[in-house]
Parts: C-alpha cells; structure tokens; sequence
C-alpha cells in the first residue's frame, strides 16, 4: 500500500484524443499502472496513475491538456474475488469515505492494484495496515474428498 499521484485529464470526445495521449505516454517510457475513462456529450475524463510523475506532467503540458492532481491510495490485492470488496468493508467500519475507486484486472494468479481515492487518507492508511489477503475458500478445488462426500 501507498500513496502516488493520479492525473485526471480532461479531454476533448471525438477519435484519435485517446490514442494520440497513450501514444505520447509510452514515446515518453511511461508505464500506465491504473487507467480508467468516463465520458460526456462535449468531453471525457481519463483518470491515470503510472510511473514517472514528471515526465506525465511534462507529456501533458506539451500536448497542451488540462489536468488536475490528486493523491490516491493505492493498495496491492491479490486477483482474486471478494479482494477489493475486503479493502472497502474496512474502511466502511473505520467510517471512511470512498469517493471513487477502480482497479486494475491483473493477470490469473497475479496481482491487481486498488486505486482509492479517499475522505481521510492517514486514516485510511493506518486502517489497512497489515491489511492480509482473503483467505481461500473452503471449497477449494485442490481439497481431496471421500467418495461418498462427492457429487
């Protein structure tokens, strides 16, 4: 778990503004850790966090877009169900407010990455310290059981 810098990108909604953003992000050896979008009629907001800080501030200042900055949690889960929903029970019994998450899809097996963006964030932190993954379910696939108690 940690905190980083999120960009929301405001940007004009017709083809090729997507593209044209990402394009420069990676000529400029940005890895995009988190990526989500939303739209409207007149305008779309892309909400990313990656590597670099800098150089993303610098990409979207040469492509003349307006952003803002603010800082998200961003907590390391396991991909697995039931992981970002434990994330956000804690904090809902520490009274926290979340006012918008989203998650990157990791890979089978892997690992995925929480984005938060949240009322009170030294609380939130100290709320998830320690914070351990879900433990497997008891109907695990690789459980061995009697002939008797299969069906």
């Amino acid at each position: 778990m940690h905190l980083d810098t999120q960009f929301s990108i405001f940007m004009v909604n017709k083809p090729g503004v997507l593209s044209q953003i990402l394009s420069a992000m990676a000529e400029a050896k940005v890895n995009i850790v988190a990526m989500t979008m939303m739209d409207s009629m007149e305008h779309g907001v892309m909400r990313l966090v990656g590597s670099a800080t800098s150089r993303i501030r610098d990409v979207l200042n040469q492509l003349n877009l307006q952003f803002s900055e603010t800082e998200v949690l961003c907590v390391n889960l396991p991909n697995k169900a039931g992981a970002f929903a434990d994330v956000t029970e804690k904090l809902a019994k520490a009274h926290i407010n979340i006012a918008y998450a989203y998650c990157t899809a990791g890979a089978r097996g892997g690992r995925t990455t929480g984005i938060l963006k949240v009322a009170d964030v030294k609380k939130a932190m100290k709320t998830l310290q320690g914070h351990a993954p879900i433990a497997k379910a008891k109907t695990d696939n690789n459980l061995r059981r009697s002939p008797s108690g299969r069906k």
